[in-house]
């Protein structure tokens, strides 16, 4: 079996509408592009900062200036019009867990997809005036402020699939890389993982990136599953055209690193399949 969980059904920005993309036609046009690619299991997972909801766990400006969708329709359209698994992609904010776990208990959700993109009020992966790096020069810094939010996340019990876990590398060489070894920052998010019960997910969205690589790093990946934390495999498409991209070679490093079986969910429980 291969999966394809952390799906956006639109471009990100204002402009792509729900009304333009939460469409019975635009998800069957995702569905047959997954099917063509080998996809079995495949789920759509929004942004939370693109619902109004959101607004009652964070007031960051971006989410602000992004959170103009009703939630509830969102979920009814998935459940109502389309097959698709049901998740949300929803960022972990520190000291607003309680608030976010308000939010997520409002549905019954598949799965839901735990993501850092946000160090206090600075980015991980925006390049502009909210950019971390701007603020904090040390890779030391940054990595180990990223790499104690992903543990928290995952061990915080709103999740069930820790996603990008190495995102803080997406700029590449354009960004400095801590001078001690990486398994430094790794080891205590895998212990995290195997603590709250988490699935890892191997994304191939890296490889779209500056950075031109899988998240998690090999390394990483490793040390996961040496552990025994499952793995979630998903693409971070926003256009059907990114639906399982690179999976051939995703496929390839599960496989050379001893993986198995993939992490599927239905109604926030998870099972083990083969991979396919």
């Amino acid at each position: 079996m291969l999966t394809d969980y952390h799906v956006h059904l639109r471009p990100d920005g204002n402009d792509s509408t729900a009304t333009r993309y939460f469409t019975a036609a635009n998800a069957e046009h995702y569905r047959e592009v997954a099917a063509s690619r080998g996809v079995e299991e495949l789920g759509v997972s929004e942004h939370v900062h693109r619902f109004s909801a959101a607004l009652d766990v964070w007031q960051h400006p971006f989410w602000r200036q992004s959170a103009v969708d009703d939630l509830d329709a969102y979920v009814g359209f998935v459940r109502e019009e389309t097959d698709l698994k049901l998740g949300i992609e929803a960022d972990y904010i520190k000291g607003r867990e309680d608030r976010m776990a308000n939010l997520l208990e409002a549905h019954e959700w598949d799965y839901v997809v735990g993501s850092v993109h946000f160090l206090g009020d600075f980015a991980v992966d925006f390049d502009d005036e909210t950019d971390i790096w701007r603020q904090e020069m040390s890779a030391e810094r940054v990595w180990a402020k990223y790499f104690e939010a992903l543990a928290e996340s995952a061990r915080c019990g709103l999740y069930d699939i820790i996603s990008h876990p190495d995102l803080v590398k997406i700029w590449g060489k354009a960004r400095p890389v801590p001078e001690k070894d990486l398994r430094f920052f790794y080891e205590p998010a895998v212990e995290a993982m195997l603590e709250g019960n988490v699935a890892m997910e191997l994304s191939t969205a890296g490889l779209r990136k500056p950075v031109g690589e899988m998240y998690p790093a090999r390394a990483y990946l490793e040390m996961a599953v040496d552990a025994g934390v499952p793995i979630a495999l998903s693409s971070d498409a926003h256009i059907p055209d990114h639906l399982a991209y690179g999976y051939e070679q995703a496929v390839e490093l599960l496989q050379d690193v001893g993986v198995k079986e993939l992490a599927v969910f239905e109604k926030r429980q998870r099972r083990l399949e083969p991979l396919g």
